[in-house]
């Protein structure tokens, strides 16, 4: 919330739940800071409790007056399946292939990393071509062609989704279509212009429906059916597994030790005063928040970059309990928190308070 209202210049209404993560409990703190409405997984809508009369066309609002979205399924997957979603197209840039693996190594090694190793370096000559074939090189007109094909593509099922779900509706419904950012430029390096074509094509070449943000759907039709969203996430099969099974599941209980001990720091120093003290305090929620990142238990279960994932794990429960006890036993080493502050230096602004 507060990193949000740094950069926007005032407080959100609305959240994305991270990984679109939702548990009822949360409905409790979410109203707490101010949060209007959230955006869940699609069957944390569709199997709420009671049944939502209009499935995702439609926000729901719970007992405790958190209001829900649910991503659309048709909209979503076709732009995000890997297997028939648009940035599959084989015209589209190869994000895999990199002059910075490409290129003879003498040529390129004065511009990547400085120890010598290959890395990306954004500039990619090739297309995607085809599955197990060799690349050709990328043609920017066939790519161009081929974003403004599916942003047709997209228009006419958009149009005809909401003519169907129209016929049942009293209010007009809602198709909710949430992506990542790093989709748009990164992975997908023709999203930009899809979205640019996509805007003006529904704005220019029909009259069937109208772009509108959550707020201003929950401003127009404020009437929604009272019901509990489900437990869900859009991790792989929609819920918690993917943070919690049998490869990960030991690096719970240190997550929960920290928390509970950076409550305990945060209620034993409230009134801290002493600058360093409070620089390490502070640096301790940072270490927490980034030993709970959600990638790392996610790395481990799908079997990429694994060693990298449990090294960060240690790392930052490492210096999280190497702060606590300094703390604790007030001898600061003001050099190791130097070089944590630098290392680790996400939400410059933090508070420690917050965990109070």
């Amino acid at each position: 919330m507060q990193t949000y209202e740094k950069y926007f210049g005032r407080k959100p209404r609305g959240i994305w739940l991270p990984e679109c993560g939702y548990v009822p409990e949360a409905d409790q703190y979410l109203k707490e800071f101010g949060i209007d409405y959230i955006i869940t997984e699609s069957h944390g809508i569709l199997y709420a409790d009671p049944t939502p009369i209009y499935g995702t066309y439609a926000p729901i609002v719970s007992p405790k007056g958190v209001i829900a979205f649910g991503r659309d399924m048709e909209s979503s997957r076709q732009v995000w399946s890997s297997i028939n979603g648009y940035p599959g197209d084989f015209n589209y840039r190869e994000f895999y292939r990199d002059i910075g693996y490409d290129a003879d190594y003498d040529y390129i090694k004065p511009y990547i990393a400085h120890n010598g190793v290959r890395v990306h370096t954004g500039i990619k000559y090739h297309r995607i071509t085809g599955k197990d074939c060799e690349k050709d090189v990328y043609n920017l007109q066939w790519a161009k062609d081929s974003a403004e094909k599916q942003a047709s593509h997209f228009l006419d099922s958009r149009k005809s989704q909401i003519s169907v779900a129209s016929s049942y509706m009293e209010n007009p419904p809602i198709i909710l279509c949430p992506y990542d950012a790093e989709l748009y430029g990164h992975w997908w390096y023709e999203g930009p212009y899809w979205l640019y074509i996509l805007f003006k094509k529904i704005h220019f070449d029909q009259n069937d429906f109208k772009l509108i943000t959550p707020s201003e759907y929950i401003a127009k039709y404020p009437e929604m059916q009272v019901a509990t969203p489900c437990r869900s996430s859009w991790g792989a099969n929609g819920y918690s597994g993917v943070w919690l099974n049998e490869t990960n599941d030991y690096v719970h209980r240190h997550l929960h030790v920290a928390g509970d001990r950076m409550v305990e720091l945060a209620n034993t120093y409230s009134n801290e005063k002493e600058p360093l003290k409070v620089q390490a305090l502070n640096q301790c929620a940072r270490e927490l928040l980034l030993a709970q990142s959600s990638d790392w238990l996610f790395i481990i279960t799908n079997g990429t970059m694994v060693d990298y994932a449990k090294k960060r794990i240690k790392e930052h429960i490492g210096r999280f309990t190497k702060l606590y006890e300094q703390i604790k036993e007030n001898k600061i080493d003001e050099n190791f928190l130097k070089d944590l502050q630098e290392k680790d230096c996400i939400f410059p602004e933090i508070d420690y308070k917050i965990y109070n």
